[in-house]
């Protein structure tokens, strides 16, 4: 039978955390991945956490927090975006599945974020559906512009503060959850050379 988690917003974050120290250190446990677990969670799912992240393959959250099947539930769009069907997916695990923690985690060398600094810099022009991802990422370069230092990364940890704010501010359910205590909201931002995970919001 499939354990009920009664963690804390606080606990599951430290959880992710100790699992990327695990992750930076090369001492991972591969925790929840045998057949036993696989047949405890075919029925049911009760997340520590929900992790909002990129698409990008060097980055997937289930390695670098080291946990396993059931653990968390992901949402991966390029360059940490949601749209209005990934705010629907936060909420259904935040509501229906009783996670108590949204993770927000972007990266650094971003290849989206530096795809939209770019397009923007040299007035060019994303061809496709690649437009729609420089719009989105927009916001986030006129927070930036403003900031010393490196553009690209001042627009990608603005751009987890944005996604961070829209997911509190999603009403009714995100932010009904939020204000009841029931829901923490943090944003992060992974190191691609060294792994780790910093809580930067």
């Amino acid at each position: 039978m499939l354990p009920v988690r009664n963690l804390t917003a606080s606990e599951a974050l430290q959880q992710l955390l100790n699992g990327n120290r695990r992750f930076v250190a090369a001492g991972l446990r591969h925790p929840n991945q045998t057949a036993e677990r696989r047949k405890q969670i075919a029925n049911r799912q009760t997340p520590l956490a929900i992790v909002i992240g990129c698409s990008d393959s060097r980055v997937p959250p289930e390695v670098i927090f080291d946990q396993g099947l059931g653990d968390v539930y992901v949402i991966r769009l390029a360059g940490n975006l949601v749209d209005n069907l990934a705010l629907g997916s936060v909420e259904y695990a935040a509501q229906r599945l009783g996670a108590p923690l949204a993770l927000v985690l972007g990266h650094g060398r971003c290849s989206t974020v530096t795809l939209a600094v770019e397009v923007v810099e040299k007035g060019a022009h994303a061809p496709g559906y690649l437009g729609s991802l420089v719009e989105a990422i927009w916001p986030a370069m006129a927070r930036a512009k403003s900031q010393a230092g490196d553009l690209v990364e001042n627009t990608l940890r603005a751009n987890v503060a944005l996604v961070v704010e829209r997911l509190k501010g999603a009403r009714p359910v995100l932010a009904d959850l939020v204000q009841g205590g029931r829901l923490k909201v943090v944003g992060a931002r992974y190191d691609m050379d060294t792994g780790l995970v910093e809580i930067i919001t």
